[in-house]
C-alpha cells in the first residue's frame, strides 16, 4: 500500500477512491459500452417493427436492420479499444474523468439517436422510391 498526498492510504498513487473504490475507466467504458449495444439494438429492432408494420413489407427493412445493428459494432469496439490501452496506472486516474464523461455521453447519444434517425431516413428512402 502506498501512502497517497492527501494522507489516505491506497493501492497506487493517483487512486481514483469514492467510498473506498477505485474505479477502473477501462472497466467502466467496456460496460458502458455492452449497455450501449443492447439499448442500440432494442432500440432499433423496436422502431423498425413499428416501421414496418406501418409499411413495406418487403425484405429490406430486416437487411437493413441487420446492417445496422453490424455497423454499430467497430464504432463501440473503437471507445471500447481506446480506453482498453490504458496502463494500470492511467486506469484509475481520476484526470481521465472528463474524457471519460465525454466518450460515455458520445456513446450513449449514439446508442439512442441513431435508431430513430436511421429508421427516419430509411422511411424517407422509402416513400422516395
Amino acid at each position: 500500500m502506498v501512502k497517497s498526498d492527501t494522507g489516505k492510504t491506497g493501492r497506487a498513487e493517483g487512486q481514483a477512491l469514492s467510498a473506498g473504490r477505485v474505479r477502473d475507466w477501462r472497466k467502466a467504458m467496456s460496460d458502458h459500452v455492452a449497455y450501449g449495444l443492447l439499448a442500440y439494438t432494442a432500440l432499433q429492432i423496436f422502431v423498425t417493427v413499428k416501421a414496418l408494420s406501418e409499411g413495406s413489407s418487403t425484405a429490406l427493412p430486416y437487411l437493413a436492420l441487420i446492417v445496422l445493428v453490424a455497423g454499430i459494432i467497430p464504432v463501440c469496439r473503437w471507445f471500447e479499444t481506446r480506453w482498453a490501452d490504458l496502463s494500470d496506472a492511467e486506469a484509475v486516474d481520476p484526470a481521465y474523468a472528463p474524457a471519460f464523461k465525454r466518450d460515455v455521453m458520445t456513446l450513449w447519444a449514439l446508442a439512442i439517436g441513431l435508431p430513430f434517425g436511421l429508421t427516419l431516413m430509411f422511411k424517407a428512402l422509402l416513400s422516395v422510391f
